[in-house]
């Protein structure tokens, strides 16, 4: 196969590891940094360009590793590809709906998988009413498109929480508001799911002092066995969104386990470093399986 891998950088470990593992099955690889790619529209058939290259052929499948920052464009370019009848990983659609929180918890929600208490509003002058329907402080603060724990914060008092919140809508910043969940201790379960198939699960802990257990905040890490609940749920939220591969994140409550996201470009090296799953590989033959599927149609 010739396959694109979407990424800004080979030195990202996610990514070097992805075209290792493509390289060591036989595959051609090629490191596409979406940022610098462009797509022309108009008369004849719609094309993809990498710099002056037009790429809208060159590839069976792509894997993208899409970055918060340019999620719209990156998207866009992967539903060229699509269009195109290239076999991705991860839908376009798919792509932005994970990464914006609100629009993702709707549809989970919707589906009736569990997730704490949430509150998204741009009413300022409703602040303390939103804090009292998810219980009063504290609370947690979410900007809708953080990433790696970046732009969460904890409000402990109603005083603080109002005026972060407050902050943000004046800043016309997109959040969403909900229920601190105590009893889960700064602790979550990364659930890595590949073509609907659970390859790897791991538990965070957050350092003394953070209430965020992602490991780029200094969280630690160990393998966990998820429940039968657990694992329904993690299957049924990638399943969900559309998603072939995904990082999906829960916290266990009093009330049972609850989803608090889904990541549509999950890390690869503290979830492999502390499982000793190969997961890059169970990507490339998850390609392997679809687009091999994709070829006997034609």
């Amino acid at each position: 196969m010739d396959i694109g891998l979407l990424s800004v950088s080979m030195n990202v470990y996610s990514t070097k590891r992805i075209a290792e593992e493509a390289e060591n099955r036989g595959h051609y690889i090629e490191l596409i940094d979406h940022t610098k790619c462009s797509v022309k529209l108009g008369s004849g058939k719609p094309k993809v360009y990498y710099f002056n290259e037009n790429i809208t052929d060159a590839f069976d499948a792509i894997i993208p590793r899409i970055g918060a920052k340019v999620t719209k464009h990156g998207a866009s370019i992967v539903k060229e590809f699509e269009m195109n009848g290239v076999f991705s990983t991860a839908h376009a659609l798919s792509i932005s709906r994970a990464r914006n929180k609100v629009r993702s918890l709707q549809i989970l929600s919707r589906k009736h998988i569990p997730i704490p208490d949430t509150l998204f509003s741009i009413n300022p002058d409703d602040i303390e009413h939103q804090i009292e329907l998810l219980g009063g402080p504290p609370v947690i603060i979410k900007l809708q498109e953080g990433t790696q724990g970046l732009g969460v914060i904890l409000a402990e008092s109603k005083k603080s929480a109002k005026s972060i919140i407050d902050t943000f809508y004046k800043m016309d910043t997109g959040i969403l508001i909900q229920k601190y969940i105590e009893e889960s201790n700064g602790e979550d379960i990364r659930i890595f799911v590949v073509g609907q198939k659970i390859v790897a699960s791991m538990k965070r802990t957050s350092d003394v002092g953070e209430f965020r257990s992602n490991v780029h905040r200094g969280g630690i890490t160990e393998t966990v066995s998820p429940t039968p609940k657990e694992e329904h749920m993690a299957l049924s939220a990638t399943k969900h969104l559309g998603l072939g591969v995904a990082g999906v994140d829960i916290i266990r409550s009093k009330k049972g386990p609850l989803l608090i996201e889904v990541n549509a470009s999950p890390g690869l090296q503290a979830i492999e470093a502390t499982t000793g799953v190969n997961i890059a590989k169970e990507i490339i033959v998850f390609v392997e399986r679809n687009v091999s599927r994709k070829r006997k149609k034609y």
